[in-house]
């Protein structure tokens, strides 16, 4: 496959030229390359060509609730976003607590040929915050993440332990940082408490953690001073959190919950330093019924990067190539993936785009199941025109 004439960005680069693929993998970059084969030519097309993304947070409720979502209609959500890897959390029914239930999520997702997907472990068997025994029989390398996504653990001790067991095996902690003393008065003490909390436990251990869905601003301040002290730390900040104040969202239940706008130009201003390492969807699709009951959460693959384009980089914020860094380069890193960058030898996953034209936020039209957004109606710009994966077009 030759994609040509087409602009070519990533975090380095910015030219318009061509990209050849061999074998799923970029075989050439140039200007006027030439090849026998499939040929796309984008002369004439205000495109953008950019790596397809990669989501670090992403619910696809299979198995146990397949009807908010599966395997299938989450993967065609996330090739419709432009992704082409995500990163599945294990609150589903059962809780993948155990390496079988990893492997088979893992293998029913690569038999779809689509994206790549990691499925990861629970923290604590079931997510009900005590039992680690089986962390302690994981072989070094076996599993990338571990994470309490969804449910904290509150229990001091239990955590301590968790931080000393994934340090040994070279695991990364993915928190969901929430005390459960305050969940039901104030969330925003919820998320702060916890994270220092961890934030001390990874000093004391010597561990790494990544934070999910960074929210306040008090959480941003003392990640930027972990850091300083070079700490193994990472965190994410989900498109909805930078795009909405709770009422402008209407007070719409996503957990950690809509915030404030000082909360959002903290959040934006660590983005431009660099101390926020990726965008998340934390895609958390939902059945209307479910919905209605106070289920917390949003569908976000589709509409991520429209969403982050509109306020980041249409708002002066960022630059395309930061943003690309943000959804693509920077997360492929952290799950360890060849993909995120146009280099020969790279993975030939890319993310088509047309910056120019506006469109509406229409959730009818979503391929996921859940069609549960605050953001239904709002106009954005960047819509995804193809995703290419491995030299397959989608």
């Amino acid at each position: 496959m030759l994609i040509k004439n087409i602009r070519i960005i990533d975090p380095d680069k910015d030219f318009i030229g061509d990209v050849q693929v061999k074998n799923g993998i970029i075989s050439a970059l140039g200007v006027d390359l030439r090849y026998d084969g499939e040929v796309y030519d984008y002369s004439g097309y205000e495109y953008v060509l950019v790596p397809a993304f990669t989501d670090l947070h992403a619910h696809f409720r299979d198995p146990g609730f397949t009807y908010k979502e599966d395997i299938f209609s989450g993967s065609m959500a996330a090739v419709k976003g432009g992704y082409s890897a995500v990163n599945l959390m294990p609150n589903t029914k059962p809780v993948c607590s155990s390496m079988e239930l990893v492997r088979d999520v893992q293998d029913r997702i690569k038999a779809l040929h689509t994206i790549f997907a990691n499925q990861t472990l629970s923290m604590t068997k079931d997510l009900e915050g005590n039992d680690i025994e089986y962390l302690k029989v994981l072989k070094k390398g076996e599993i990338l993440f571990v994470t309490d996504d969804g449910r904290g653990v509150n229990d001091d001790a239990i955590m301590e332990k968790i931080f000393n067991i994934c340090k040994e095996k070279d695991i990364c902690i993915m928190a969901h940082e929430e005390d459960a003393r305050f969940s039901s008065s104030d969330m925003r003490l919820a998320e702060n408490y916890m994270t220092f909390r961890d934030l001390s436990l990874c000093e004391k251990t010597g561990g790494r953690i990544h934070f999910c869905h960074v929210s306040t601003k008090e959480v941003v301040e003392a990640i930027a001073k972990a850091k300083a002290k070079r700490l193994q730390v990472t965190c994410e900040v989900t498109p909805h959190h930078i795009s909405a104040t709770a009422s402008e969202a209407n007070y719409y239940r996503v957990n950690p919950p809509f915030r404030e706008q000082q909360d959002i130009d903290v959040l934006i201003n660590a983005m431009q330093k660099g101390l926020v390492d990726a965008i998340a969807t934390d895609h958390a699709p939902h059945s209307a019924e479910d919905k209605l009951n106070g289920s917390p959460g949003m569908t976000g693959l589709e509409i991520a990067f429209p969403l982050c384009y509109t306020k980041l980089v249409m708002g002066n914020f960022l630059t395309l190539p930061q943003l690309v860094n943000l959804m693509s380069t920077n997360p492929s890193k952290i799950m360890k993936l060849n993909k995120g960058k146009f280099e020969v030898g790279m993975m030939a996953d890319f993310a088509l785009l047309d910056l120019n034209t506006p469109f509406v936020i229409d959730s009818s039209t979503f391929v996921s199941k859940g069609k549960n957004t605050p953001f239904n109606g709002k106009k954005v710009y960047g819509k995804i025109i193809k995703t290419f994966i491995g030299g397959r077009i989608f």
